[in-house]
């Protein structure tokens, strides 16, 4: 298998990353400007297929949960202006135990910008799709004793370029979540979750295997609305007009924590992936282009817990860590699965996210724009 590691071109902009203010009249043309300013044509091989690397953390429309319409449409629209071919565009996602992407992708409203583009959407669970054995290079942390016989991934990944398409949000196993966890729902098959206990160290060892086989690794971040609380679903949404774009999924990690309100190298996958030199993690070293006075935003955004969010980390981390295998890896685990989808789907988002959703539908214009997608 082909390995990248040596000689990316997206070391030359290691620790860059381009942050905008941005509006709803003008998100398009502010997300090319965002990919221009942080180098996505140096970054990014030509003619290579790129993987759109979408997110769908949730089938429901939620704001800042899933990747935007808006994002997906103005990242397509600047790879092809710089001279991809839709056919060498590939918006790709994987299957959860507890989210149907098929629905999300249209209730989010994003077949209507793949089919805008004559873009087809990869599903990674369908059978067609290869899953092959990949032995990294480079030393792992952890997903070796994880997956003992060996570690799966997408054969269609493999020699691709990858654009990540995360939202600025926090989440309740890492603190944060963007560039560098929006890879665990595209390189790992449905067991990942049997890397909970060690999710720090599991995105850690996923950039390294990003960095052996994708010869250009590039992230833009949608914070136009941004969560705070228990993601990557039951957060409060804030409107926050921001775009990060960056060749360093370390570096435009750290700044999104650091605009949250969080000290990067206090959250483990940034801090070990800065010590590791798969990226710069302290702010100290990263260089802010665009609008460099939002490298000192501080929106104080909390995590908190979810009665779900309790009991799995009991299970991880706590007085059931001991039935951890029992519960999660044996016939008995689809129990998880339902307790998830009821707590999620039949009580907090009729009762609570529907109306949080409802609110910034009818009072912002994100909330319209994203109803013009519809």
């Amino acid at each position: 298998m082909p390995t990248f590691a040596s000689n990316r071109p997206d070391e030359a902009l290691r620790g860059k990353v381009a942050a905008l203010r941005t509006r709803p009249e003008t998100v398009l043309e502010d997300i090319q400007r965002v990919m221009h300013l942080a180098g996505y044509t140096t970054a990014l091989p030509a003619g290579v297929p790129t993987i759109l690397k979408i997110n769908i953390s949730w089938h429901h429309y939620y704001p800042a949960c899933s990747t935007t319409p808006w994002q997906f449409d103005g990242v397509t629209q600047a790879l092809l202006r710089a001279g991809w071919k839709p056919e060498g565009l590939i918006p790709a996602q994987n299957a959860t135990v507890v989210v149907d992407p098929k629905r999300g992708s249209v209730n989010n409203h994003l077949v209507s910008v793949a089919e805008k583009h004559d873009l087809e959407f990869v599903w990674l669970f369908e059978p067609q799709h290869e899953w092959v054995i990949y032995e990294p290079e480079g030393e792992m942390l952890c997903l070796p004793e994880i997956f003992p016989k060996g570690i799966e991934i997408p054969k269609l990944f493999i020699g691709k370029n990858a654009v990540h398409l995360p939202t600025v949000k926090t989440h309740v196993f890492t603190t944060t979540t963007g560039a560098m966890k929006n890879a665990f729902g595209g390189l790992l098959n449905n067991n990942r979750h049997w890397t909970h206990r060690r999710i720090h160290e599991t995105l850690v060892d996923l950039l390294v295997i990003q960095k052996e086989i994708h010869p250009g690794l590039f992230a833009v971040m949608d914070g136009t609305i941004a969560g705070s609380g228990p993601g990557p679903r039951c957060m409060v949404p804030h409107v926050k007009n921001v775009l990060l774009a960056s060749a360093d999924q370390v570096a435009i990690d750290a700044l999104a924590a650091s605009m949250m309100g969080f000290d990067p190298l206090r959250i483990d996958y940034i801090r070990l992936a800065h010590e590791r030199g798969l990226g710069l993690g302290d702010m100290r070293e990263i260089e802010v282009v665009g609008d460099e006075d939002l490298r000192y935003e501080d929106w104080g955004f909390t995590v908190g817990e979810t009665f779900a969010s309790r009991g799995q980390k009991c299970i991880y981390h706590g007085c059931l860590r001991p039935f951890e295998k029992l519960l999660l890896q044996t016939r008995i685990v689809p129990w998880s699965y339902a307790a998830s989808r009821l707590y999620h789907d039949v009580c907090w988002f009729p009762l609570v996210g529907s109306r949080r959703a409802e609110k910034i539908r009818r009072e912002t214009g994100w909330g319209r724009l994203f109803e013009e997608y519809g």
